[in-house]
């Protein structure tokens, strides 16, 4: 053993081998106890089989043909690569994948505060090209998923509550209410509606929702309306599937293995601060998942692939402070101990601090930021406070950090500026055979005209009089330069309208159509018929123009609410609106009236068929009453006291 010090010392198997001499140095010392030795004897080959075992995992015996799961070679000092602080995280500086954590903070125009988190996991791995079995933090579940089902882009979101585009302003990325669901698959899959119905199953399980109810009759093909946001030359529309469940409910058991998927879970980094008992406890609530393949360089010889989970929430502080729209991390989240997780190599928060007056500023924030970041979001110059929670100067000694923001002097709501482009939807008509489905779209611009593409999915149920559309603009008709039209078959697959429709500037452009509805059979109708029906939520896409000239910084340098929607046109930029869902009461049976039938013949069943039966079986005989003597005896005597005659 001394000979081999020197080499031994070096070795990540230096520990199994001081296992083994300690083992070895108490048998000889305690040779008669037999059961000592034999008990340090297991011990030593536990430690050789367990150090043994964690050096081939470290040494990429796990991998085919001694590469690694990112494609990189195998280097035998990775043993010595482990940089260890206490409790310390090792790091992995051969692999490419990283992680970078924001948060983003709003107040908006109607004193409410938007608070959106987003997670970035790059992992720089040829996932549908070779087998890999090595996933450090890209999750594994979804890296098996996207494997198995050759899954070229998936966005999944759950959306609890209606993103009020009026008053809000444009959200970073608006989802619809209830669950969405559109992915791009590889052209290598032949049957993609198998495949779909088997990725809905999948993902049901992983995030504990209803995605099983996704089928035929809820799932449409676009062709125009959702693109791939990452690097794709797939164009094949037929290779798109898009499906939303506007019913379903937003709980804590989706937002639970949304944090599972996280590389630090919810114990450490921003994810602390999500506490569903906050989370829910408000206007809007929104959490998405969204996967795509994206450039790993530059030049783009190499490509990884990028998951982003994002969750948005909007608190009504105003109306909870008092008429106060003064706001901090503790009085939103209730929670001020934040730390970086270990993981990440970035960890920032974002608060928007930008206001009209330049010269003169109405918002404080504390403590003093150490950067204050002019970014173009959205067509427009915003100002962020900066907070990098790898700044270990930011925190003080208790670990804490509560961001607090107070406005200067008195605030009155007024009425908010409108965005660019909003929309509005509602059901017009009267009785439950017609109706109209209405959707408005304004372009608050005050010069400029841009196209848009106008998506609306109808359920079978609802007929379409498609010879009643009819599109008007300022009082004139506006007739689409392009018009896709599925019509439904019942119980079978909706109706499908797709067009494309230039909006004038400072214009209301008007889209109506009549429809029918039709009479389910009484085994379709939902437990609850009378609640009503959903209508899935309009889609409507878009570059909107922009006021100002959009500086193209790096996506590795940019914010993560920045980078979404990579757009080449710095005069534009894309926006995605949703409508409101509506609930449409269809023609609805009376469910009571098998009950009250059911009741009505049991009863004549019973009084009528009883009572005969009961007549023609029973058996009718006559008795005379029976007295003992001594009864007689006293009631004689008693008949006798009274003057009554005896019996």
């Amino acid at each position: 053993v001394t000979s081999e010090k020197s080499r031994i010392s070096q070795s990540p198997r230096f520990t199994c081998y001081v296992g083994v001499s300690i083992g070895r140095r108490k048998e000889s010392l305690v040779g008669s106890a037999v059961g000592f030795a034999r008990m340090m004897v297991v011990v030593g080959l536990f430690l050789i089989v367990f150090c043994a075992t964690l050096d081939f995992v470290w040494l990429g015996g796990g991998t085919e043909s001694g590469v690694d799961s990112t494609g990189g070679a195998v280097d035998g000092n990775w043993g010595q690569s482990w940089s260890v602080e206490g409790f310390g995280v090792p790091q992995f500086p051969e692999l490419g994948d990283s992680l970078r954590e924001e948060l983003v903070i709003t107040p908006l125009q109607s004193g409410n505060v938007a608070a959106t988190f987003q997670f970035r996991t790059r992992w720089d791995s040829k996932l549908l090209q070779e087998k890999v079995s090595h996933y450090r933090l890209f999750p594994k579940v979804l890296g098996q998923v996207i494997s198995k089902y050759s899954v070229q882009e998936l966005h999944l979101s759950f959306t609890h509550g209606f993103w009020q585009s009026r008053a809000w302003g444009h959200p970073f990325l608006q989802a619809p209410a209830g669950a969405e669901l559109w992915v791009w698959f590889q052209d290598s899959v032949t049957d993609v509606d198998q495949t779909w119905k088997e990725l809905t199953n999948i993902l049901s399980g992983i995030f504990c929702a209803s995605l099983n109810f996704i089928d035929s009759t809820n799932t449409v093909t676009p062709t125009a309306s959702f693109k791939p946001l990452g690097l794709s030359n797939v164009t094949d529309h037929r290779l798109l599937r898009y499906s939303i469940l506007p019913r379903e409910i937003v709980c804590t058991e989706n937002l639970t293995p949304w944090k599972k998927l996280l590389p630090c879970g919810s114990r450490a980094g921003l994810a602390v601060l999500l506490k569903a008992e906050r989370l829910f406890h408000s206007n809007y609530h929104s959490q998405a998942v969204h996967i795509r393949p994206i450039c790993r360089d530059a030049q783009c010889f190499s490509v990884s692939w990028e998951l982003r989970q994002t969750l948005t929430v909007v608190f009504d502080v105003f109306s909870t402070g008092q008429g106060k729209r003064d706001w901090s991390l503790f009085k939103m989240f209730t929670r001020t101990a934040i730390e970086a997780c270990p993981l990440a190599l970035q960890s920032k928060i974002y608060i928007d601090v930008s206001s009209k007056d330049q010269e003169n500023k109405l918002i404080d924030v504390s403590p003093h930021p150490t950067l204050v970041q002019e970014v173009s979001v959205q067509g427009d110059r915003r100002q962020y406070a900066v907070y990098n929670l790898q700044d270990q100067e930011l925190f003080n000694s208790s670990r804490n950090l509560n961001i607090m923001l107070k406005w200067k002097g008195t605030q009155e709501k007024g009425e908010p500026l409108a965005p660019v482009l909003y929309t509005e939807r509602y059901i017009s008509g009267y009785g439950l055979q017609k109706g109209k489905l209405n959707t408005v779209i304004y372009n608050s611009h005050p010069y400029r005209a841009f196209p848009i593409i106008f998506m609306e999915t109808v359920p079978w149920y609802l007929r379409l009089y498609v010879h009643t559309l009819l599109i008007t603009t300022k009082g004139k008709d506006n007739k689409p330069s392009y018009i896709h039209y599925q019509p439904a078959k019942d119980r079978l697959h909706p109706h499908l309208l797709e067009m494309l429709i230039q909006l004038p500037a400072n214009s209301a452009t008007k889209i109506t159509i009549q429809f029918e509805r039709a009479l389910l059979k009484w085994t379709e109708y939902p437990p609850d018929p009378n609640h009503g029906f959903y209508v899935s939520p309009s889609t409507v896409s878009a570059l909107v123009p922009s006021a100002i000239g959009m500086k193209t910084d790096s996506v590795e340098e940019s914010p993560l609410f920045t980078t979404l929607f990579p757009s080449s046109d710095v005069s534009s930029y894309f926006v995605r609106l949703y409508t409101e869902p509506l609930l449409v009461n269809l023609p609805t049976p009376d469910f009571s009236m098998p009950y009250n039938v059911i009741c009505l013949t049991c009863t004549i069943v019973a009084v009528g068929y009883g009572s005969f039966y009961n007549l023609l079986t029973r058996t009718f005989q006559r008795e005379e009453p029976r007295t003992s003597g001594l009864a007689k005896r006293l009631a004689n005597i008693i008949r006798k006291l009274r003057g009554v005659p005896a019996l």
